[in-house]
């Protein structure tokens, strides 16, 4: 994919089919909702193959199509505010009283921090493709994370204090 212009459609659906939950789980840590993230990503894909041609391949595609369903997730997020809820659903891991602090301790972090834990613990993203995916440097991707880690690290500790 480096060297090229432009992105294919093969390479797009099979990012598509190979990734798709993993970018509704990350939407879903934005919009608040399963439903209105799956939606999210659908329409930053529609809106990845309408501009394929402008992929310049300068990262990984799928940092550039991280940053369309990013994009994509906040405008959904702006049209219906409301904190994101991490729903009753999710994994317990044998432990529902840790892992609803821990929920409620993701969705206080700001935006931008929020945005970095997911990419890095869900979507597994290395440092470079989430910079790339929030327009920032691999540094301030590691600052970021180290800021979140901080803030987790203490709410979480006031929680069991």
């Amino acid at each position: 994919m480096i060297g090229r212009r432009g992105a294919s459609l093969e390479d797009l659906e099979a990012l598509y089919r190979s990734r798709f939950e993993v970018f509704a789980r990350v939407a879903a840590s934005i919009t608040g909702e399963r439903e209105r993230a799956r939606d999210a990503v659908q329409e930053a894909f529609a809106t990845a193959v309408r501009k394929r041609g402008s992929f310049r391949a300068e990262g990984p595609l799928e940092a550039w199509v991280w940053r369309i369903v990013l994009n994509a997730a906040r405008s959904d997020a702006r049209r219906n505010i409301r904190r994101p809820d991490f729903g009753a659903s999710a994994s317990t891991n044998g432990h529902p009283e840790r892992d609803a602090e821990l929920r409620l301790a993701l969705a206080r972090l700001p935006e931008r921090q929020r945005t970095a834990v997911f990419l890095r613990y869900y979507a597994d993203l290395d440092y470079s493709a989430i910079g790339e995916a929030l327009g920032i440097s691999a540094g301030t991707v590691a600052a970021t994370l180290n800021a979140a880690h901080a803030t987790l690290r203490g709410r979480l500790e006031e929680v069991h204090a």
